[in-house]
């Protein structure tokens, strides 16, 4: 899956120029954490998070209470937003581990989807974990099963795969990974449709050379 296939498509936006209690009200209305700051042509110039909003104590611990209500009252996006040079961003054509990759590494929430700097989308954490439970065919019914096999001997992924296909089963989402706590092997998990886990188990638990590490009916 690419990012332009799970992304925000025509996010909310804000002007630079707009005040700083404008976008903090867009983001409280519309329940989202991140709001790009764009210029003419939507290009990017900087980024809004819920940080943006913290109170800089240098300069506001001296006023009194209305010197601080006229001081917020004038910020603008400009004055608070996160600047476009320390934005990172990436393109509607990269994949979706990469762009998690890349926020787990900077510890961010979001990456604004950009060609030639111009936003079209957005791609958030809820984005991404909506994706993940799309790839394993979460929005069908059916059982899950977790196999593992062997990560150093070849064709254990289409033994696997050979075999939930003769017993006339389709996989509606797969996914795998090393297993936890177990060097050398590999899990894998299918979603199979229209089965019971009592005819997935008897017929799985056959296969050679692999093991059932977890099987459970998902709605």
């Amino acid at each position: 899956m690419l990012v332009k296939d799970c992304m925000t498509r025509h996010p909310i936006l804000i002007s630079p120029d707009a005040k700083a209690t404008e976008a903090q009200q867009l983001m409280a209305e519309n329940h989202i954490r991140h709001l790009p700051v764009v210029g003419d042509g939507k290009r990017l110039q900087g980024l809004i998070t819920q940080r943006s909003f913290a109170l800089d104590s240098d300069k506001v611990g001296s006023l009194n209470m209305w010197d601080i209500t006229r001081y917020l009252s004038n910020l603008t996006v400009k004055n608070v937003m996160l600047t476009r040079a320390k934005v990172l961003t990436i393109a509607p054509d990269r994949t979706v581990e990469r762009a998690a990759r890349i926020m787990e590494e900077h510890k961010i929430g979001c990456l604004p989807v950009v060609e030639n700097d111009v936003v079209i989308g957005i791609l958030s954490q809820v984005d991404l974990l909506h994706s993940y439970q799309e790839m394993l065919g979460l929005p069908t019914e059916g059982v899950r099963v977790t196999m593992r096999m062997p990560d150093n001997k070849k064709g254990e992924f289409a033994k696997l795969t050979a075999f939930v296909a003769q017993q006339g089963w389709g996989i509606m989402g797969i996914g795998s990974y090393p297993a936890p706590r177990t060097p050398g092997f590999w899990d894998v998990v299918l979603k199979i449709p229209d089965v019971s886990p009592d005819e997935v188990k008897h017929a799985l638990s056959q296969l050679e050379g692999q093991e059932i590490v977890d099987i459970r009916s998902v709605v």
